[in-house]
């Protein structure tokens, strides 16, 4: 039997939910999520391989007017995600007034020849009249090969936008080894579960002007990871905030971290975490490109 591909960019503003949906789809972790915007910096392929179908989620930093050089970074990463790909699936919340980043997007699709599919996120957040107008507002702004209400969370809707994705599947040898679930290296995913967890811990300006380097991987002869990390941040002040009082809010983000790197390696890790002050790194496109973010 011939083998198919379809490759499927994930586009939407920042905090719409794309990093959910394509964990959900592939069945595991392996973007990170928060409720802050700009969580994802990276282009990151969530892989999911269905009999003779191989998919390929691209999920992409959120499209945003951008600040600093990384902020240019992420929204070139976006514009480059939605060329030469067998569809987009554009992720919008259920509000009925299409706002400007939604409409920059729309018109960048619409000077591709890709077909994109409009998927309605937190649909159960709002009631089915709300739906209805939201619906109704996108298809009268552009026209869409499919409109579909999902919650990424929940999970409702998401089997359907699935099934849909297999008729953009071409024949094509699959791109990844049939177990594989992400292109990231086992690295980039420890740094970006730490990143997460800062997310999740950290107030205002904090995680978003932090990176984190992974300077040890190594696997004992026991199977036990050792992994060093260091994270930066952009001022001293925020040194002190994160690793707080007698070091407890460390110790905070470096236990929840490890739990979820030992989930994703299947097997017990040790992790070690530094703070280390880098100022105005998001600014610098050497610093930018050291800490990993490269076109």
């Amino acid at each position: 039997m011939a083998s198919k591909t379809a490759m499927i960019t994930i586009a939407g503003r920042p905090n719409v939910g794309k990093s959910t949906l394509t964990n959900h789809l592939v069945g595991e972790k392996i973007a990170i999520v928060s409720n802050k915007p700009q969580t994802t910096r990276n282009r990151i392929c969530g892989i999911v391989t269905k009999g003779d179908t191989q998919f390929v989620f691209v999920d992409t930093p959120g499209f945003h007017k951008p600040r600093t050089k990384l902020g240019d970074y992420m929204v070139n990463v976006t514009k480059e995600s939605i060329a030469d790909v067998d569809l987009t699936i554009l992720m919008v919340e259920p509000i009925a007034s299409i706002g400007p980043q939604e409409e920059a997007l729309i018109q960048q699709l619409q000077g591709k020849k890709c077909p994109v599919v409009l998927a309605i996120n937190k649909i159960d957040t709002v009631e089915k009249d709300t739906l209805l107008e939201v619906i109704a507002a996108y298809a009268d702004a552009a026209s869409f090969d499919a409109i579909i209400p999902i919650s990424a969370k929940t999970g409702d809707g998401v089997e359907e936008l699935m099934k849909l994705c297999e008729k953009y599947a071409v024949d094509s040898p699959f791109l990844f080894p049939e177990d594989t679930t992400t292109d990231q290296p086992e690295r980039q995913v420890m740094a970006e579960i730490i990143r997460e967890k800062l997310l999740w811990c950290l107030d205002r300006e904090v995680p978003h002007g932090t990176a984190v380097e992974i300077t040890k991987f190594s696997e004992r002869d026991n199977e036990i990871i050792d992994i060093d990390a260091t994270i930066y941040c952009e001022k001293a002040s925020h040194k002190g905030i994160i690793i707080g009082k007698k070091g407890e809010m460390l110790k905070k983000i470096s236990s929840m971290a490890r739990a979820d790197c030992e989930r994703f390696m299947g097997t017990r890790v040790y992790l070690t975490t530094w703070v280390k002050v880098k100022e105005n790194w998001r600014d610098s496109d050497f610093l930018v490109r050291n800490f990993g973010y490269r076109e």
